[in-house]
C-alpha cells in the first residue's frame, strides 16, 4: 500500500498595520500590507476570509512565527486563539488587505484589538480560504446576512456587472451602522433595534417576490437565521445545492471557539432535517 503524502505544513503570513477607521459605531477596519503579503492573494472568491492568529495571553512565541512549531512546542492551551474574517478588500497593486471588524466595547477578543492596534505593529493569519463568487450565468441574485457578512455581501455586491439583477439585505443594529457600498444595487438595510439578531432578515427575504429564473444566492450570518433562510430557499422555494452558498457565521450565546467545535454536527443536523423534506434534486 502507498503511503499518504506528508502533510504539507502550513506557512503563515505575517503583514503590518497600516491604517485604522472606525467606519461605523460598530465596525472598524484594519488595513494590512507590507512585504509579508508579498505571496498572499485574494481575487477569486467575494467571501475570501483569513484566520488571525493571537497570541495566547502572557505567551510570546519564537520568531520568526511558526504555527507548527509552536503545536509541537507549546501546549495547547498556550497556542495561538483563531479568529475567522472576511476580507473586505485586496488590493494586489499596493498589497493592501482590508479587514473590518464589528465591535461590542471591550467584548470578544478580535474587536478590542482591532479598536487598539497602531500602525506598524505585526499580525500573523492563515489563508485565504472562501469559495464563493456570484454565478455570472444566474439570472438573479440574492445576497442577505447580518453585521458579520457585510463584508462579504459588499464585495460581492461591487463585483456584479452593471445590470445585473440582485437583491441585498442586510440587517445591522441601527441607521447608524449604514455603510456606503459601490454598487448599483439597492441594499435593503433592516434595522434591528431590539429585536432577535435575524428576525428582521428573515421576515424580509420571507416576504420578498422571488423573481423568475435561476438565482444564485449568499446567505451568512447568525446561525439560527442561517437555519430558517435555508429552509426557505431550499425546502419551499427548491433551490438546488449547487446555487447557496449558506454558513452560519457565529452562533448567538458561543463564541467562535465553541462555534467551531459544534459547527460541523449543527450543519449536519440541520441537513438531515431539512433535506428530508427538500425536493429530490
Amino acid at each position: 500500500m502507498a503511503e499518504s503524502p506528508a502533510r504539507k505544513p502550513r506557512k503563515p503570513h505575517s503583514a503590518q498595520v497600516v491604517r485604522t477607521e472606525r467606519l461605523t459605531p460598530h465596525m472598524q477596519r484594519v488595513v494590512l500590507g507590507g512585504a509579508g503579503l508579498a505571496d498572499f492573494s485574494a481575487d477569486t472568491a467575494t467571501d475570501h476570509y483569513v484566520k488571525l492568529l493571537f497570541p495566547a495571553e502572557g505567551v510570546t512565541y519564537p520568531e520568526p512565527f511558526d504555527v507548527e512549531r509552536i503545536r509541537a512546542e507549546f501546549p495547547r492551551e498556550q497556542w495561538p486563539v483563531t479568529r475567522t474574517y472576511t476580507v473586505r478588500a485586496w488590493d494586489p497593486v499596493h498589497r493592501e488587505l482590508t479587514l473590518d471588524f464589528v465591535i461590542h466595547g471591550d467584548e470578544g477578543l478580535a474587536g478590542p484589538w482591532a479598536t487598539r492596534v497602531q500602525p506598524g505593529e505585526t499580525v500573523h493569519f492563515m489563508g485565504p480560504g472562501g469559495a464563493y463568487a456570484p454565478d455570472p450565468d444566474a439570472d438573479w441574485h440574492l445576497l442577505a446576512g447580518d453585521e458579520s457578512a457585510l463584508p462579504a455581501i459588499a464585495r460581492s455586491l461591487e463585483s456584479l456587472p452593471a445590470g445585473a439583477v440582485a437583491h441585498a439585505f442586510v440587517e445591522v443594529a441601527g441607521p447608524e451602522e449604514e455603510q456606503k457600498i459601490d454598487s448599483d444595487v439597492e441594499v435593503v438595510w433592516l434595522h434591528r433595534g431590539e429585536r432577535p439578531v435575524g428576525e428582521a432578515l428573515v421576515e424580509a427575504v420571507r416576504a420578498l417576490e422571488f423573481p423568475a429564473g435561476r438565482p444564485h444566492a449568499f446567505v451568512h450570518g447568525e446561525a439560527a437565521a442561517v437555519k430558517e433562510l435555508r429552509k426557505l430557499l431550499r425546502v419551499e422555494h427548491a433551490i438546488p445545492r449547487e446555487d447557496l452558498s449558506l454558513s452560519g457565521y457565529w452562533r448567538q450565546g458561543h463564541n467562535e471557539d465553541g462555534w467551531q467545535a459544534s459547527k460541523r454536527e449543527w450543519n449536519a443536523r440541520v441537513e438531515a432535517e431539512q433535506e428530508g423534506a427538500a425536493p429530490a434534486a
